[in-house]
């Protein structure tokens, strides 16, 4: 009589990437293509969204995918990981902007095997890194931020560098483009870990990137204000929403210096108040314990 055979590993996941540009970065943008290309586990394919660039000036052999407006960030997202939804061939998707650098030949491998072992495991976060090797404290998703090297489950990820599931976003869907800048990771991590996804913090998978302030954006305090205003009528129980306002109202009015920061920000929060937010799918009270076991709640 055989022997009984051991089951066959399942299958490792096949990798995508998306990339989205402006086109006003080509020397790194150039170099970010060619550590893709270095990896030691190539990507099935690579999506290059230019945000209302042609990308006509762009050497690879990527797929281009050229935007007539700019959709912002997670629109501009949104527009490749539609195309490697359509294509089929793709289980998990690596998204990394365009003047990131993966200094490491591995770090698709390293993402394929993390998939492979947890099947609900629905985004690897990296850990962000300048070219000196320093890890900002904001780069780290946690509010202990002191050692940027410990990893494990988090409740949120940079959207710098990062790896998710295909299967997860046909579950929840994919970013919210109306956010168009500031807070769009919150939304997709708070409906992820809603459904009962993994955040994982990988800091062994690195993504080189120049130290810079958020505040460089003229919009950015603006449209950070509107949008976590968006955030917590979107994804919050109702009952958390007037706390988890009132406290971030009191943190940013004691953390800007700039009078016209100031006035930037508080035109923000009433214009999240006074539009339209989209669609309001809060979180389970389940899932406001869960993260705050994981040590962040989510009104901080």
């Amino acid at each position: 009589m055989p022997l009984p055979q051991p089951p066959s590993p399942p299958p490792l996941p096949r990798i995508g990437v998306v990339i989205v540009t402006m086109g006003t970065r080509p020397r790194e943008l150039a170099a970010l293509l060619a550590s893709v290309e270095r990896q030691d586990v190539p990507a099935r394919r690579v999506v290059l969204v230019g945000n209302a660039t042609p990308l006509t000036e762009v050497d690879t052999d990527a797929t281009k995918l050229p935007l007539t407006e700019n959709l912002g960030c997670p629109g501009g997202r949104n527009a490749g990981l539609r195309l490697l939804r359509e294509a089929g061939d793709v289980d998990v998707v690596v998204e990394l902007d365009d003047d990131g650098l993966l200094i490491a030949d591995d770090v698709f491998r390293q993402v394929q095997q993390r998939f492979a072992r947890d099947p609900r495991l629905g985004v690897v976060g990296f850990r962000v890194a300048d070219e000196n090797g320093h890890t900002e404290r904001r780069w780290v998703p946690r509010l202990r931020a002191d050692d940027p090297l410990r990893g494990g489950p988090v409740t949120a990820f940079l959207g710098g560098g990062h790896a998710f599931s295909m299967a997860m976003l046909r579950q929840i869907g994919l970013w919210p483009a109306e956010f168009f800048f500031g807070h769009e990771e919150s939304d997709l991590a708070w409906r992820a870990l809603d459904a009962g996804w993994t955040i994982l913090y990988a800091p062994d998978l690195v993504l080189q990137h120049p130290r810079t302030s958020p505040a460089r954006h003229a919009v950015y305090h603006r449209f950070t204000a509107r949008n976590r205003v968006w955030l917590a009528r979107r994804r919050l129980p109702a009952a958390l929403v007037p706390a988890y306002l009132g406290l971030w109202s009191l943190l940013m009015t004691a953390r800007l210096r700039s009078p016209a920061a100031l006035k930037a920000w508080w035109g923000g929060f009433f214009e999240g108040l006074g539009t339209p937010c989209g669609p309001r799918g809060p979180m389970s009270w389940r899932t406001v314990w869960r993260m705050t076991r994981l040590g962040r709640p989510p009104i901080l």
